[in-house]
């Protein structure tokens, strides 16, 4: 299918609820994000929300646009199915649909999911500890990990009772070999602890291949700080940054809400 040049997708705006404008525009906003973090696998992850209503509908990223590109109007609507049920130029990637539609069915508090195929991200979950509790940003979320053994790509609907099996009640996964994900009530929520998650990888990358022998913490703090994180994550700490995150988005290209 070719490309659809940008100018040329229509707004949706009057098409759809307040609420659901609303849900694009952060969507967009976190697609955005990810671009502006260095976390975009060209087109080849994906982030979505969950539309409010009883059709158990969502927003998906339009399959062949690049992350700095999408706006709340080429965003996606699909059923449980993965059909749409909107019209859209854009096919969806099936592999997106296959993680995302599980964890969306399966789990009501994970409004937003992003997925990711970081370099740091996918070289933690090829190391068989996994994310070691080595920094403040690992411990804040360590405890709130799960983990899902590779299956190969994600195009087998089969897989997906394994998947909500290994996620559990938590909030965060490593996907082996694979990547991360995150799950959130918002999608603020939901970035900052990919955020945080990331930056935990990188920090490990980093600090192994120093070679340097690593500095264990005192007894009692991984705990300690795993704890205050459950305070944090949810909570007041996506509603803080978010704000500043739009506004520097807005200072470089307000595309994103149209």
């Amino acid at each position: 299918m070719s490309a659809v040049p940008l100018h040329a997708i229509p707004s949706v705006r009057d098409k759809v609820s307040a609420e659901e404008w609303q849900l694009r525009t952060d969507l967009a906003a976190t697609y955005r994000l990810v671009a502006h973090h260095g976390w975009a696998d060209m087109i080849f992850t994906h982030i979505t929300v969950r539309v409010p209503g009883p059709e158990h509908h969502f927003l998906i990223n339009p399959y062949g646009m690049l992350f700095d590109e999408i706006t709340a109007s080429s965003l996606v609507k699909i059923d449980a199915d993965g059909n749409k049920v909107m019209d859209s130029p854009y096919p969806v990637n099936p592999a997106g649909f296959t993680i995302h539609s599980a964890i969306h069915g399966a789990r009501d508090d994970a409004h937003a999911v992003i997925h990711l195929h970081t370099a740091d991200g996918v070289a933690v979950s090829c190391q068989a500890h996994g994310l070691l509790p080595i920094s403040q940003h690992a411990m804040l979320v360590h405890e709130d990990i799960a983990y899902h053994e590779y299956e190969g790509v994600a195009l087998d609907h089969d897989e997906r009772p394994r998947l909500i099996r290994d996620m559990g009640n938590k909030n965060l996964m490593i996907l082996r070999n694979h990547g991360t994900l995150t799950v959130g009530h918002t999608c603020a929520d939901a970035f900052m602890r990919i955020y945080y998650l990331e930056r935990a990888c990188t920090i490990q990358v980093r600090a192994l291949a120093g070679g340097a022998r690593l500095n264990p913490t005192m007894e009692g703090v991984a705990e300690k700080t795993a704890g205050q994180g459950r305070g944090g994550f949810g909570g007041p700490m996506g509603g803080l940054a978010w704000p500043g995150l739009l506004r520097l988005l807005d200072r470089k290209d307000t595309s994103y809400r149209n």
